[in-house]
C-alpha cells in the first residue's frame, strides 16, 4: 500500500490517485487505534481527520511514512518537530477553505444580526417578530488576520460594513490592515467599539484562555461574537459569564474542541451560544478544491522522496480550483 485515506478525498480526485497509486480508504481506522498502528505501517502517505493526533507514538508505527496530509487547517494536532525529524512532510489544505470559511462567517453575522430568520429556519413558523439589524453601517471587529480574514474583510467592506480589527500577532503598522480597509486598534478599544466580533485568529499555545475575563470586560454591551478559530482561545468560564450578563448577546462558533460546552459545563444550558459541527470548511467546493490539493502534493512528495514519478498532472479545469 503507498497511500491510506482515513479521511476520504473528492472522488475525482481519489480516482486520479487510484490510476498511479495503491490507495486504501478506511475511514473507520479514526475510530480504532490498533487497528490503524497495523494499517500505517505499510503506508508511504497518509490523510487522516482531525482527531487522530499525529506524534512520535503514531510515527513509530508508521516506518515506511514520507507524507501526513490533513484535510482540514491548523497543525495544533501534528507534532511538526517529530514528523520533522523522521523526514516526514505534512500537507494541509493551503487555501482551499478560505472562501468556505468566509462565507460561513458572512452567513453567522446576518443570521445573528437577522434573528428572525434563525427562528423559522429551527421550524418556529409564528415566532413573535424579532427586529433586526444592517451590517450596512455597524461596525464589525475582526479579531484575527488569518487568511479567511482577508476575503470577509473584502465582503463586509462592499456591504457596507465598518471594520476595526486586532491580532496579537500583526503590528498596527502592518500594511495588510491598509490592503483590508481594517483600522487596526488595540484588543480592548476593538472590542469597546464594535457591534459584532469575529474571530479567525491562527491558533498557538500561548493563546490558550486568551479571551478571558479581562478581555470581555471591555465588550460594547449586546455584542454578537462569531468564530471558526479553535475554541481553546476562550476562557470558557468567562465566555458564559459575558453571555449570561449581556456583554454578549449571542455567539455562534464552529467546531469547538472536546468538552468545551459538555454536559456540566458553564456554557452547556446557555441558549445564547450556538455550536455548529465544524461547518465552515465543510462545502463541496471546498472540499474539492482540498482534495485535489493534497493529491497534487501527495504525488509530488511521493515523487521526491523517489518512490514514483507521475508527471501527467489534469488541466486545472478538471480539479475544481478557484
Amino acid at each position: 500500500m503507498d497511500i491510506l485515506l482515513v479521511e476520504k478525498l473528492a472522488a475525482d480526485a481519489l480516482a486520479w490517485l487510484h490510476a498511479r497509486y495503491s490507495v486504501e480508504t478506511r475511514p473507520e481506522l479514526a475510530a480504532d487505534p490498533g487497528a490503524l498502528r497495523k494499517a500505517i505501517f505499510k503506508a508511504e502517505a497518509v490523510v487522516l481527520p482531525r482527531k487522530v493526533p499525529v506524534g512520535t507514538e503514531l510515527l513509530n508505527w508508521a516506518p515506511r511514512l514520507r507524507v501526513v496530509g490533513r484535510m482540514h487547517e491548523g497543525t495544533d494536532d501534528t507534532d511538526l518537530l517529530a514528523c520533522r525529524e523522521r523526514g516526514v512532510k505534512v500537507i494541509d489544505p493551503g487555501v482551499a477553505t478560505v472562501r468556505s470559511n468566509a462565507e460561513y462567517l458572512l452567513a453567522s453575522l446576518l443570521l445573528l444580526y437577522r434573528r428572525g430568520i434563525g427562528a423559522a429556519l429551527a421550524g418556529e413558523r409564528h415566532a413573535t417578530l424579532s427586529l433586526g439589524r444592517e451590517l450596512h453601517g455597524s461596525t464589525v471587529g475582526i479579531f484575527g488576520l488569518a487568511p479567511t480574514a482577508h476575503a470577509l474583510a473584502l465582503t463586509l467592506t462592499a456591504l457596507g460594513a465598518r471594520l476595526v480589527g486586532y491580532d496579537p500577532a500583526v503590528h498596527h503598522t502592518a500594511p495588510l490592515w491598509a490592503r483590508l480597509q481594517v483600522r487596526p486598534l488595540s484588543l480592548h478599544d476593538m472590542l469597546a467599539q464594535a457591534d459584532a466580533i469575529s474571530v479567525q485568529v491562527l491558533y498557538a499555545p500561548r493563546y490558550k484562555g486568551f479571551i478571558n475575563d479581562n478581555v470581555l470586560a471591555h465588550c460594547k454591551p449586546g455584542q454578537l461574537w462569531v468564530g471558526i478559530s479553535r475554541t481553546d482561545v476562550f476562557d470558557p468560564e468567562a465566555l458564559a459569564r459575558a453571555l449570561t450578563d449581556g456583554r454578549i448577546k449571542e455567539c455562534l462558533l464552529d467546531g469547538p474542541e472536546s468538552g468545551f460546552a459538555s454536559r456540566g459545563t458553564p456554557l452547556h444550558e446557555l441558549n445564547n451560544l450556538i455550536i455548529t459541527p465544524r461547518l465552515g470548511a465543510y462545502t463541496r467546493e471546498a472540499r474539492l478544491r482540498a482534495s485535489w490539493h493534497l493529491a497534487h502534493r501527495i504525488d509530488e512528495a511521493l515523487t521526491e522522496a523517489g518512490t514514483h514519478g507521475h508527471p501527467d498532472i489534469p488541466p486545472t479545469q478538471h480539479m475544481g480550483l478557484e
